[in-house]
């Protein structure tokens, strides 16, 4: 059915496209009216492309050994995932922070050395941290560093596994980030001891 102009009236692919130069040549089976290059050609759909922030955050990677085991356990969990991430459009931006002053812990809101942060959410929420004698023999003083609680387990470096598990939980379930309140910062006296005891030196 045509209107006094000659264009598709009822045809849902005309209201879709809102082009009323196309004139009515055809009734297709689908009871469109629409002249060529409405119906038969598929419309561009645009799909967001989405994007994986990963920030990792270490006091040294030159010395401590959970630092440098961290490091590496990050690059061959991405090495594993990335064909996966490329094949489904995801772009992975990766960030490695040496927080080696009070500032820079402060901007970041570190907490425990090492961190990795997907999209700024922290892989594990809950901190648990032991001596470190890497970071002890840097800065003259006992260090703790953090230990990585996996399926019931500690580890000093985080298994690869556990990296390569939150790094699809949170491209393909997402976060609910959005939903929890940060809660305000100050810097660990944990940290706060590195600090001084590396200026002190």
């Amino acid at each position: 059915m045509v209107d006094k102009d000659n264009a598709a009236v009822g045809c849902s692919c005309c209201s879709d496209c809102g082009d009323p130069s196309l004139n009515a040549q055809t009734v297709t089976l689908d009871g469109c009216s629409c002249g060529p290059g409405c119906c038969d050609v598929p419309k561009e759909i645009q799909v967001e492309k989405k994007q994986l922030v990963i920030d990792f955050s270490f006091l040294d990677v030159s010395v401590c050994t959970r630092c440098q085991g961290a490091d590496t356990s990050l690059d061959e969990a991405l090495s594993e995932v990335s064909k996966v991430l490329e094949a489904t459009g995801v772009e992975v931006l990766v960030n490695k922070i040496n927080v080696d002053t009070e500032e820079l812990a402060k901007q970041h809101k570190f907490i425990s050395s090492p961190t990795i942060r997907l999209n700024g959410r922290d892989i594990q929420m809950d901190v648990k941290e032991s001596l470190c004698e890497s970071c002890g023999d840097l800065c003259g003083d006992d260090v703790d560093c953090r230990v990585w609680v996996y399926q019931g387990n500690e580890y000093t470096i985080p298994p690869k596994a556990m990296i390569i598990e939150a790094l699809l939980k949170e491209v393909y379930v997402g976060s609910n980030n959005d939903q929890q309140k940060e809660p305000d910062y100050s810097l660990p006296d944990n940290l706060k001891k590195f600090y001084d005891s590396m200026t002190n030196k």
